[in-house]
């Protein structure tokens, strides 16, 4: 089987659910790995193009304005930074305590978004301003990228929300570019370290660059009817994802089970919550 189409396609894919709502990193992640990709290679390659992806959505986002400038030069530098501590952290400090951690947080922000259907429907008063917010979650939520990364994007869109009180398209818009500066600095770290196959990597960024701009035209079109859904449904997946590579093949296999069982439910509970508020 062609392995460049199966690449593109997959890129294309990601990009499109990642501009949208987060999370195309599990979609492909898992297929770099399925070839057979040593895992540092698959993660540097992964980085590579989803940085095209999350750089066409953002800029996609911009054209149409839904990108605030007060205090962004902050926002990025301070990710920038926090990244560059995260990654040089991988080398010092064990991550086992994070990964035990962050499904429980993700699901604390999916069980507070499910149960709060009006946050990010519309702009709101801010609670944090911008001076304070940059430096402190830029920091941190760069720290952790570059340290860990997995769900990253549900939490800048979340914390946009909550903190800054932007609606969920904005958030989305903040996040991408965020995401972006996160992923530079990690491609070239990953790129010094000679973790990254570039002909896997640029077929899949070409899909991820057209995906990211059709993602990011179908989020603009729909609103927060399409970008509140699947938000949480990547976010739920990303929870599900990240319990099971902790457990044994057996739980872990149980666990899925059950987690997409409850998955089914909760999207139609929190579709219908979301459209019931919406109308």
């Amino acid at each position: 089987m062609p392995i460049l189409p199966i690449c593109f396609a997959t890129g294309l894919i990601a990009g499109i659910i990642d501009a949208i709502a987060g999370g195309g990193g599990l979609i492909s992640l898992p297929m770099l790995l399925s070839l057979g990709i040593p895992p540092q290679l698959a993660l540097g390659t992964n980085k590579l193009q989803g940085m095209f992806g999350t750089g066409v959505a953002a800029f996609s986002y911009y054209r149409h304005g839904l990108l605030n400038r007060q205090g962004l030069v902050r926002g990025l530098v301070s990710c920038s930074l926090g990244a560059i501590l995260g990654a040089i952290a991988t080398q010092l400090v064990s991550n086992e305590f994070l990964k035990h951690v962050i499904p429980f947080l993700l699901f604390l922000v999916f069980t507070y978004v499910v149960f709060c259907p009006r946050l990010g429907v519309h702009d709101e008063s801010p609670k944090w301003r911008f001076e304070l917010f940059y430096p402190v979650v830029g920091l941190a939520l760069g720290v952790y990228d570059g340290f860990l990364g997995p769900g990253v994007g549900g939490f800048w869109v979340f914390l946009l929300m909550y903190f800054l009180g932007y609606n969920i398209l904005k958030a989305t818009a903040h996040a991408k570019l965020f995401n972006f500066t996160t992923n530079v600095v990690a491609v070239l770290c990953f790129a010094i370290g000679g973790n990254i196959d570039y002909r896997l990597g640029l077929c899949m960024a070409a899909g991820q660059m057209i995906g990211g701009r059709i993602g990011a035209l179908f989020a603009l079109s729909r609103g927060v009817k399409l970008v509140r859904p699947l938000f949480l449904v990547m976010m739920f997946s990303s929870i599900v994802t990240l319990i099971y590579r902790d457990e044994s093949d057996w739980s872990g296999a149980l666990q899925w089970g059950f987690a997409l069982v409850f998955m089914v439910i909760a999207v139609l509970y929190f579709w219908k919550r979301s459209r019931d508020a919406l109308s």
